[in-house]
């Protein structure tokens, strides 16, 4: 007992130790990002540095990922370490000596996996940067747009496909359930949490990416819905009360923008 009283405090004094380094390293990064002058753009909003920040594409990359890495740490490890203790039970269970090594491979999955995430943003990010910049038309909508991607956001809080990830981030691995102590199997299962929690926080991520990957109050916003409805009791209904603000918020940008069209 007092091994794995041990075990635990060592567990989550780690995590706690990762969250708040990811944190800092966040904040530093955000007021360094912010410190630069954003693009005025027709239509009465603000471009973000963020696709701009390095002297070439491949720079500009490298800093988006490390940035993307980084936050994804500090916005995920509150309702991603008690995912990893129950893996490392699991694990233990199943009679292997040294789970410390199989837990940390399963978390490594689990941010590879966002990592290819944000691989995938960011020559999105880079496209609709430089459509915006080029075509006057285009940026003069995207106050709407955004709007109706908060209202899109919001409704996808309420489907089937939602509760089904949100399900299975909350119960994975099941508590008590015996898993093959082996190195495929911990990164299998870190990707399959990555996986999972991808598509559970897809809706909320988006809403972060449209009004600014690096805005400190809208992180913090995200990152307490997705623990809340993670880790609180009736998950599925906070879900859904995130939906309610999130599309009440989206049809009042559109108001808004049509008002200033």
């Amino acid at each position: 007992m007092i091994s794995e009283r041990a075990s635990k405090q060592a567990f989550f004094g780690v995590s706690t130790l990762l969250f708040v380094v990811g944190v800092i390293a966040t904040i530093i990064w955000s007021l360094h990002m912010s410190a630069m002058d954003g693009m005025p753009m027709p239509g009465g909003w603000t471009m973000s540095m963020t696709w701009m920040t390095g002297p070439s594409w491949l720079a500009t990359a490298g800093a988006f990922i490390g940035m993307w890495v980084v936050m994804m740490v500090a916005m995920m490890m509150p309702s991603l370490a008690p995912m990893l203790w129950r893996y490392r039970q699991a694990v233990e269970m199943a009679g292997r000596t040294h789970p410390a090594w199989l837990t940390v491979l399963a978390g490594l999955g689990y941010f590879f996996v966002w990592t290819i995430f944000g691989m995938a943003i960011f020559p999105l990010g880079i496209v609709l940067a430089t459509a915006e910049m080029q075509l006057p038309v285009l940026s003069h909508i995207v106050p709407m747009a955004i709007g109706v991607i908060f209202v899109i956001a919001g409704g996808l809080q309420f489907t089937k496909w939602k509760a089904h990830h949100l399900a299975c981030c909350r119960a994975s691995p099941v508590a008590g359930y015996v898993l093959p102590a082996t190195t495929g199997t911990a990164w299998w299962q870190g990707v399959r949490f990555g996986l999972n929690c991808v598509q559970c926080c897809f809706a909320l991520v988006i809403i972060l990416l449209v009004i600014g990957v690096m805005d400190l109050r809208v992180m913090a916003v995200v990152a307490v819905a997705i623990t809340v409805e993670r880790l609180l009791p009736a998950g599925e209904r906070i879900a859904r009360i995130t939906g309610v603000v999130a599309i009440t918020a989206g049809l009042l940008l559109v108001a808004q923008a049509a008002g200033m069209g």
